[in-house]
């Protein structure tokens, strides 16, 4: 700058502090970091079986706390902090169960879904969101092989305490497929998991064949389920991996019900022709998925599923139904159908071969 004069810059506006009382509190950031304590609170409710005392509602902290075996003081606690977050409601300082609660997580309800918490709030499963910023850097899960390892326990933990929540939408799926089916059917199960969808399906055709697929400590969960719903003499299974074992051949349907998205779309079509190879002409490939809209946004449920598999398996997601029908396509099936079953949040599609 000629001259020796130096240029005046100006000065950056300083920002407007506002005083104390005039900032807002952050409560959406306050109650995100602490929603764990949330998941904590209904599991442990439904441990001390408290919805279920509940049946009986309008009652003080101190029948109930007889009734549980607990303290007063937590009790009370435990009953205020489900009332603010809209499980209970309270009058009179007496506590009474929503109709939601009464119909879900009440144990002599036959909509009890109550140990799905079992499972959505274990420690297996939690530990896989311990360091969701490296699962980011890393695109898929840190810990290992997530829940992908094989044997591994937690579906185990899964078959027991899912079967109750599975099995509203194996009847859904079974009322959508039922028209199509012949009498006399093989149905193969993949991953079947606690065995709710094949048996379904099982008890609504007497002549129905069923072979379940998944690793041998899950299997003696589903042989169970078979059997307490009648159909055990239909009941056989397959031990080990979808992707290795042989399925035989000849089947009329081929369930593939919360799998397919542990995995990369690559590794699906690949699964998806050995199903198509396992199928009569004309057989059917059905898969149940939470599946998002193109916009990976909406609906909610079905959008956010896609962060429990970057935490919890090497390189699954939730798909959408053009990624599906892609899949699909590629492993030589038709475009797939695509059925809504309401009031799930899950979608279900069927390619025929």
């Amino acid at each position: 700058m000629s001259g020796g004069t130096k240029r005046k810059v100006p000065a950056s506006p300083r920002p407007q502090l506002l005083a104390a009382s005039e900032r807002p509190f952050p409560e959406r950031f306050f109650s995100c970091m602490t929603s764990y304590a949330q998941g904590a609170a209904l599991k442990g409710a439904i441990e001390l079986d408290l919805f279920t005392v509940l049946s009986a509602s309008g009652q003080t902290v101190e029948s109930l706390a007889l009734r549980l075996q607990t303290s007063v003081r937590g009790t009370r606690i435990l009953c205020d902090y489900l009332t603010v977050e809209g499980f209970l409601t309270k009058e009179d300082n007496r506590y009474s169960a929503t109709q939601e609660v009464a119909t879900f997580l009440n144990r002599r309800s036959p909509a009890y879904i109550g140990s799905a918490a079992l499972f959505l709030g274990s420690q297996m499963l939690l530990e896989n969101f311990r360091d969701l910023a490296g699962c980011v850097r890393k695109g898929g899960t840190v810990n290992a092989s997530g829940t992908l390892a094989p044997e591994h326990p937690i579906w185990v933990e899964f078959a027991h305490s899912m079967a109750p929540m599975a099995a509203m939408d194996a009847e859904l799926i079974a009322r959508i497929l039922n028209g199509g089916i012949k009498k006399e059917c093989k149905i193969l199960d993949i991953a079947a998991g606690h065995g709710m969808y094949g048996i379904a399906l099982g008890r609504h055709n007497p002549e129905a064949e069923i072979v379940a697929l998944d690793w041998k400590n899950v299997l003696a969960v589903a042989r169970e389920n078979a059997r307490k719903a009648g159909i055990g003499s239909r009941y056989h299974t397959i031990e080990g991996s979808a992707f290795e074992v042989d399925f035989g051949g000849g089947y009329d349907i081929v369930l593939l019900t919360n799998f397919l998205h542990h995995f990369n779309a690559a590794t699906n079509e690949s699964l998806l022709r050995k199903v198509h190879a396992a199928l009569r002409p004309k057989g059917r490939a059905v898969v149940l998925e939470f599946i998002p809209n193109p916009d990976r946004l909406t609906p909610p449920l079905a959008a956010e599923f896609s962060l429990m598999m970057l935490a919890s398996t090497p390189e699954g997601d939730a798909f959408t139904f053009q990624e599906f029908e892609q899949m699909f396509n590629n492993a030589g099936f038709q475009s797939p159908e695509i059925h809504d079953i309401p009031p799930s949040p899950e979608r279900v599609l069927v390619g025929t071969r």
